[in-house]
């Protein structure tokens, strides 16, 4: 038999268990479906705030969200930025189908210097002159490079969480640079306009 302290305890575990539960159930999850490359590698902003990158967002960073109205945000550079007014379910999983469509952009023929970026977290979203480029992972390894116009250009790599990484490059015609950095953990509120509040 139960002492009366084990039965409170146990009863104490089933109480926290059912309340878990009960949380889970009021939670709405975000899932993304992408059709192709772009799209899988396209940044996401929840409600002005950048969450990462459709494919990961999946597993132990799967997207759960209070239930109500979000504003949904998928941009791909050369694309033009996706953007739903969602409402969220409690309990329930809420599908965007992302289809990008691209954008005209101008002449890349002269896009010639070549930037590579290695950075931690390699999920940290990079931005050069102000508009958002990719993310780490995608500038990093054999064959990823970013092709940049010969001249100056501001490179930002900012992730929540994290005090972001600025600097300004001056590449030469057929020049290849790399930028190697660790972001140093900070206050999401440190992490800057670019990141919460993306820039057209």
């Amino acid at each position: 038999m139960f002492s009366r302290r084990s039965l409170a305890a146990i009863l104490v575990v089933l109480a926290m268990v059912g309340l878990a539960c009960a949380e889970d159930r009021v939670q709405s999850e975000l899932k993304f479906i992408p059709h192709n490359k772009a799209e899988k590698t396209a940044g996401v902003w929840v409600d002005g705030q950048y969450v990462g990158f459709v494919k990961e967002l999946t597993g132990d960073k799967k997207i759960v969200l209070l239930p109500g109205n979000h504003e949904i945000m998928v941009r791909q550079a050369w694309y033009k930025d996706q953007v739903e007014q969602v409402v969220l379910e409690p309990g329930k999983a809420t599908i965007i189908n992302v289809a990008l469509v691209r954008d005209e952009h101008p002449n890349t023929r002269e896009a010639t210097g070549e930037l590579k970026i290695s950075a931690t977290p390699t999920r940290a979203a990079v931005f050069v002159d102000n508009q958002f480029a990719g993310h780490v992972d995608e500038f990093n390894g054999a064959g990823k490079a970013m092709l940049l116009t010969p001249g100056r250009h501001s490179v930002r790599v900012a992730l929540p969480g994290y005090l972001p990484f600025e600097t300004v490059v001056d590449l030469r015609p057929h020049q290849k640079l790399k930028l190697q950095t660790d972001l140093v953990k900070g206050s999401i509120t440190e992490a800057g306009s670019l990141v919460n509040q993306p820039v057209k």
